[in-house]
């Protein structure tokens, strides 16, 4: 008998293990997509200019490159970087793109490495992604030198804008949707999907993330790095989120440097939160920029 339970212990065991294998391959596989071809459909009400950006960062192949949409704005209205959320890509951003350029804004829709079209083997929680975006917000600074920059990032994407290892001169900044650290993150998600029961497979899961990104945990902690960002920012989330709390987003709203402001959203969940709340969402976001991006006359 006791062979037997040690033989239904072990095999249990075994499946999790295996669970939190497959778990974690789901969670950092690439997730590419071919979206460039769709700028033909686009041009049509929404001319966009396909671009692909250098990335000079020393982690990636040196051919690595942004590939993403740029859509010019109304001379002095500023230029926005909308990056998307997590196993996306740039067409996500669209709905926001064509709300502020036709407010005269210009946009830089891009795909993070290993998303979309652009290359890159493992989704990494924001450490490479933010390599990204360090590039795309040189690009918009050598392109647009007289302009004001601003980003926009949902979940995956605010990570990426947080953990940029540089100095990202952003003029001002959104982030929906950010988990503070990965560990809460995971718990959450695993509570979301397994119950009660799941978060017991957190550590197990992530050391799986930690074998397969060579990336300490600690390196994925937005919490530790929103400080950094030197730029008004506008906090976004919902009060029925499950995938970040709202007493998650505002320790974060409290680790983050003056100015700042929070919008928690009623009823808002872990999804696109311009489609959710509509009007509402465009007029707070047009009137941060606004405070933030234009120029006023005396």
């Amino acid at each position: 008998m006791r062979r037997w339970i040690l033989l239904g212990m072990s095999a249990c065991l075994a499946a999790v293990i295996l669970v939190a294998i497959g778990v974690g391959e789901l969670l950092t596989g690439a997730a590419p997509t071919a979206v460039d071809s769709l700028a033909g459909t686009l041009s049509t009400d929404f001319p966009v200019e396909p671009v692909q950006i250098p990335v000079k960062a020393g982690s990636r192949d040196r051919d690595a490159r942004v590939h993403g949409w740029l859509r010019r704005g109304a001379r002095g209205g500023g230029v926005l970087l909308l990056v998307h959320s997590i196993r996306s890509n740039r067409v996500e951003m669209l709905s926001r793109a064509r709300f502020l350029n036709a407010q005269g804004y210009g946009v830089l829709l891009i795909d993070l490495q290993a998303h979309g079209e652009t290359d890159g083997d493992r989704i990494t929680f924001g450490v490479r992604e933010s390599e990204d975006v360090e590039a795309s917000v040189a690009y918009l600074r050598e392109n647009f030198p007289s302009e004001r920059i601003a980003a926009i990032g949902v979940s995956l994407g605010a990570a990426a804008i947080v953990l940029a290892q540089h100095a990202l001169k952003l003029d001002a900044v959104v982030l929906e949707s950010l988990h503070p650290t990965i560990e809460e993150a995971v718990e959450n998600r695993l509570r979301l999907h397994l119950g009660e029961f799941g978060p017991a497979l957190s550590p197990l899961l992530l050391s799986q993330l930690s074998f397969r990104l060579d990336i300490s945990p600690t390196e994925l902690s937005p919490i530790t790095r929103i400080g950094d960002l030197n730029a008004p920012l506008l906090l976004i989330s919902g009060t029925d989120d499950q995938h970040t709390k709202v007493a998650e987003t505002r320790r974060l709203f409290d680790a983050a440097r003056q100015p700042k402001e929070m919008w928690i959203v009623p009823g808002g969940g872990h999804f696109n939160m311009h489609a959710y709340a509509g009007k509402e969402y465009e007029d707070r976001i047009l009137d941060f920029f606004e405070r933030y991006l234009r120029e006023r006359e005396d």
